[in-house]
């Protein structure tokens, strides 16, 4: 798959240098797993870790600035919010980040271009890559330009994780302890698909699954909320 670098430049307002960075920001580990090994291909997990640390650090500096009378806890648990799965998945999806990405067949065939997981590592992975192709201050300018804007309020309630939703929700009805618990792994290596259920004091909640331990718990969380709210 070529990358229409032209069309990722107009949806992100961002010049590209390095377009070698970029593809692999851009390739996911389902599509590097299959190509032969006479033609390596490197997936985009690295700069996705290299993209979170870029991230949590600017994300902690707006909000230092943005919200002067938060407490460290408060600014620390709204961090959280901004860098979870289902926020970072919204900015990728704004940007159309699915429709660039290069997946393996399994992949795409299961809905990959659109799942919150993919997604939210993709964002991730592009903050990355412009970090190393143009450095931090276009990053901060990328982010003040497309994220930041969205930030009140409002947005936080709604992007507020189903795991953190959960976990205040058990905390206000002082409920007792969650525990999430990993009951089943399919697939190879490259491919793995998880199942996992949730537990409060040893009573099943809730189960879900997914590509990631992360997202089947998320899975499990929401499928949780909805029991507990229909109570």
């Amino acid at each position: 798959m070529v990358i229409d670098f032209e069309k990722v430049e107009q949806m992100t307002g961002v010049y590209i240098q390095n377009r070698n960075l970029f593809v692999q920001a851009f390739t996911h580990t389902s599509f590097a797993h299959e190509r032969k090994s006479s033609q390596r291909v490197s997936d985009n997990e690295r700069l996705e870790y290299l993209g979170d640390a870029v991230l949590e650090l600017l994300v902690s500096e707006f909000l230092y600035y943005r919200f002067p009378k938060m407490s460290e806890g408060e600014l620390t648990r709204t961090r959280a919010r901004v860098v979870c799965e289902p926020s970072l998945a919204s900015f990728a999806r704004e940007l159309q980040f699915g429709k660039f990405v290069r997946l393996g067949k399994g992949e795409e065939l299961t809905g990959g271009r659109e799942r919150p997981s993919l997604l939210a590592d993709l964002f991730e992975a592009f903050i990355g890559a412009l970090y190393l192709d143009q450095g931090l201050e276009k990053v901060r300018q990328f982010l003040h330009k497309l994220v930041f804007p969205q930030i009140n309020g409002t947005w936080l309630d709604q992007m507020t994780d189903a795991k953190s939703q959960l976990q205040e929700l058990a905390q206000q009805e002082k409920r007792g302890l969650l525990e999430y618990r990993i009951v089943d792994v399919q697939g190879p290596a490259h491919d793995r698909f998880f199942s996992a259920e949730v537990y409060l004091d040893d009573r099943k909640l809730g189960k879900g699954s997914g590509r990631s331990k992360k997202e089947a718990e998320q899975q499990a969380a929401s499928a949780a909320l909805k029991a507990w709210k229909s109570q």
